[in-house]
């Protein structure tokens, strides 16, 4: 645990400067902080006496040109409107501590800005008289070592949290006009109906826009209302059209840019490093109590190592642990002769993030009833990838996924009527053993591009830059009756991920084993 100490700002957002008035939560916060000295002479000397730093800035990170031109599309896209991006603020977990921060992904994928973001940040994209719009990132710029904020401010002083980027470092950096986060005052005077936020990023913004809203209607209303009569102003608190700028940002994801397939690249090949680096801890994981765990603890090690972190919480399921869709608990043995479900990914410190799973037995061999699950879900997988192509629609990827599931679900007797019968949408039987979809985009969240408009996403054609997931699976409870004995506590999912190219497809994913053979002979290599 850090140390700590009171100051009456140490809880102050990005968002408004810093007050002597602390609330109640602020008071419980800090109360257990020892206090930081407060005289004159302690102030003098702990603000002296220090190196230069170095002022040299930066050059343009390599995603500086790339996110500038998704600035200009979503430019033309609302021309003459104000547009506030935040980034978010950090987030409380319990009491003086914080959830690590992250950026959302929006501010990431218009400003360049990744894991080294600022909390608190905003990017305003502010119109111009020629349609067009200055984009300007306002954040709060680092202390002086003269002030009490560099050495008492455990939020963001320097002693506290390292060192911190100047406005200038950053407008090299990103390639973007900064401003401190003082002058986002203006911007909220300038605020119009016709300004829109991201809503979901940082709650203290948007309500700070919609009240400015609301003035600034009242205030036209009283302008033009000639008659005496009293009127009434009602507007919707969650502003529709901002659930236009929403869509419009998730839509520009759909299709990955150059950089952002490399980046997914990358995110994939640091995840295969962290499955095989799971296999050879396999005679550890065997021996603990909570085998699971140390399969989740190796991973992040490798996602911390590689890139920001984990993109997602993993799923490390063993024996009929594998059935459970979302088990993120990861508190359970693994037992030799039971298959682990691993799903996971690494995040790069772009925030991209990979999404794969890969199913294996804990000996190094597959069982045949094992097997025989296993190798239906593969068989779904090569069925929906065929599928992969420009032209294609999305929704067609899960459909020839299914028809593999139906057949192989009927032919083992498991459901009252026949494949056929089965896919109807009215019947859907087969669906007991996989009620999860097949496929979801990916990029910097890990199911990207989810406010896209029906007709874009599952409705949507399939264009080169697309990436996604494939992922089948088949899931037979222990306590499914529906299924031989043998059947249940199996749990079986293989997900890759998969960029549409300009004549086909691309698995990513595909040189981390996947056939039953390529398994087991990985299993058995880790092990030694």
């Amino acid at each position: 645990m850090e140390p700590m100490t009171n100051t009456g700002d140490a809880t102050a957002t990005a968002h408004e400067a810093p007050t002597d008035e602390t609330t109640a939560e602020e008071t419980g916060r800090n109360a257990n902080r020892s206090t930081t000295p407060e005289s004159e002479g302690f102030k003098s000397f702990i603000g002296g006496r220090w190196a230069e730093r170095d002022e040299a800035l930066p050059p343009a990170r390599p995603q500086a040109a790339f996110a500038a031109a998704r600035r200009a599309t979503v430019s033309e896209a609302f021309p003459g409107q104000r547009l506030v991006i935040p980034a978010g603020d950090m987030k409380q977990r319990a009491n003086d501590t914080d959830y690590p921060f992250r950026a959302h992904s929006a501010f990431a994928h218009l400003t360049g800005w990744g894991s080294d973001s600022e909390p608190g940040a905003i990017l305003v994209l502010e119109p111009t008289g020629d349609a067009g719009h200055d984009a300007t990132v306002y954040f709060r710029e680092r202390a002086g070592r003269d002030s009490e904020e560099f050495y008492a401010n455990p939020a963001i002083g320097e002693f506290w949290i390292g060192p911190r980027p100047s406005l200038a470092h950053v407008a090299a950096d990103l390639q973007l006009a900064t401003r401190g986060i003082a002058d986002f005052e203006a911007v909220l005077h300038g605020v119009d109906t016709a300004t829109l936020v991201v809503r979901e990023a940082d709650a203290a913004v948007t309500e700070r826009i919609d009240h400015a809203r609301l003035r600034f209607a009242a205030e036209e209303a009283l302008s033009t209302n000639a008659s005496d009569a009293p009127f009434s102003l009602e507007v919707n608190a969650e502003h529709e059209p901002d659930a236009e700028l929403a869509r419009v940002l998730s839509e520009l994801r759909l299709v990955k840019d150059e950089f952002e397939v490399a980046e997914l690249r990358a995110a994939v090949d640091a995840t295969e490093r962290g499955f095989t680096e799971v296999l050879t801890e396999l005679p550890r994981i065997t021996s603990e109590v909570r085998g699971e765990r140390v399969i989740e603890g190796v991973f992040a090690t490798r996602a911390r190592l590689d890139g920001n972190d984990v993109g997602y919480a993993s799923i490390a399921a063993a024996g009929p642990h594998a059935t459970i869709l979302h088990w993120t608990r990861n508190d359970g043995p693994v037992v030799p002769g039971d298959l682990v479900l691993l799903d996971a990914g690494v995040e790069m410190d772009s925030y991209y993030t990979a999404d794969i799973t890969r199913t294996f037995p804990v000996n190094g061999t597959f069982s045949p009833v094992q097997r025989q699950v296993y190798e239906a879900v593969l068989e779904a997988a090569d069925a929906a990838f065929r599928i992969v192509r420009p032209g294609a629609v999305f929704r067609e990827i899960h459909a020839a996924a299914m028809q593999v599931i139906a057949a192989r679900t009927a032919e083992w007797g498991f459901l009252p009527v026949p494949a056929e019968e089965s896919l109807r949408p009215e019947n859907q039987f087969h669906r007991r053993y996989m009620v999860h979809g097949t496929s979801h985009h990916l990029g910097l969240d890990v199911h990207d591009c989810a406010q896209a408009r029906r007709s874009m996403y599952m409705d949507g054609v399939l264009e080169p830059g697309m990436v996604f997931t494939i992922e089948p699976g088949l899931y037979f409870q222990a306590d499914d009756l529906s299924v031989p004995e043998e059947f249940r506590g199996i749990g079986v999912r293989i997900e890759d991920d998969i960029l549409v190219t300009a004549d086909g497809a691309e698995n990513l994913s595909v040189r981390i084993p996947r056939t039953v053979d390529e398994v087991e002979a990985w299993v058995r290599g880790a092990r030694g």
